[in-house]
C-alpha cells in the first residue's frame, strides 16, 4: 500500500491554530470564558427605551455645567418592515446614559431627523400598515421620545419623493422643508450633530 503525502507550506501561526483547535478537541483545557457582560439599565428619562451600558469608572470626563443637545440623523430603514430603528433609539440612549451620569434633565436635549430610506418610521400604525402590512415598531419609541420634548423632524424631500402625505404622519413628527433646512435650523438652535 502507498500513501501519498502533500508537501504543504503552513505558516507557524496557522500551525498553532490547528494545534489549539485540536486539544480543545481532544478534551485538553480550553481557552477561558469571555468575562460576564454588564447588564442594561434604563431611566432616568425613558424607562422602556435607551439601554445604558457602564462597566465601572471612565477616564473621560462627563461635565455636568453644560448643556447636551444633540441632533440624531436617521436615513436608513432596517431591512424588516417590523423591527424598531437603533438609531433612533440612539436618542433615547443619549438621554437616559448622561442622566444617569448625573447631568440635569434640563440640560438635556434631543431631535430625530428623519431622511431617505429613514422616511417611513414617521408615518403613522395606520399608513405604515396599509404599506408594510404591520403596525410602525417606532411608534411607542416615539412616542416616548416626543414625551420628553425629543423633535421628530421628517425631511419634506424624502417624504414627497416617497410618496408620503402629510395626512399619513404620525402625530408626533413635524413636517420640514428638508432634513438639511431641519439640521440647519436646530444647529441655530444649539444642538450638535452626533455622527458615529
Amino acid at each position: 500500500m502507498r500513501i501519498r503525502t502533500l508537501n504543504l507550506l503552513i505558516p507557524a501561526a496557522a500551525v498553532g491554530c490547528l494545534i489549539g483547535g485540536v486539544a480543545s478537541v481532544a478534551g485538553l483545557p480550553a481557552a477561558s470564558a469571555p468575562p460576564t457582560l454588564p447588564q442594561a439599565t434604563y431611566g432616568p428619562i425613558l424607562d422602556d427605551f435607551g439601554p445604558v451600558y457602564f462597566n465601572g469608572e471612565v477616564d473621560f470626563a462627563t461635565p455636568t455645567d453644560r448643556d447636551y443637545k444633540a441632533v440624531f440623523e436617521v436615513a436608513t430603514a432596517a431591512d424588516e418592515p417590523d423591527a424598531r430603528s437603533a438609531a433612533i433609539e440612539s436618542a433615547a440612549r443619549f438621554l437616559n446614559m448622561h442622566a444617569q451620569a448625573g447631568v440635569a434633565p434640563e440640560r438635556l436635549g434631543a431631535a430625530v431627523v428623519l431622511h431617505g430610506g429613514a422616511a417611513r418610521y414617521a408615518l403613522s400604525d395606520e399608513a405604515y400598515r396599509s404599506r408594510y402590512g404591520t403596525d410602525n415598531p417606532n411608534t411607542a419609541l416615539l412616542r416616548a421620545l416626543r414625551g420628553v420634548g425629543t423633535r421628530i423632524v421628517l425631511c419634506g424631500q424624502s417624504a414627497a419623493s416617497r410618496g408620503i402625505a402629510a395626512n399619513e404622519l404620525a402625530d408626533t413628527v413635524e413636517l420640514a422643508l428638508s432634513a438639511m433646512t431641519a439640521v440647519k435650523v436646530l444647529q441655530d438652535e444649539g444642538y450638535q450633530i452626533v455622527a458615529f
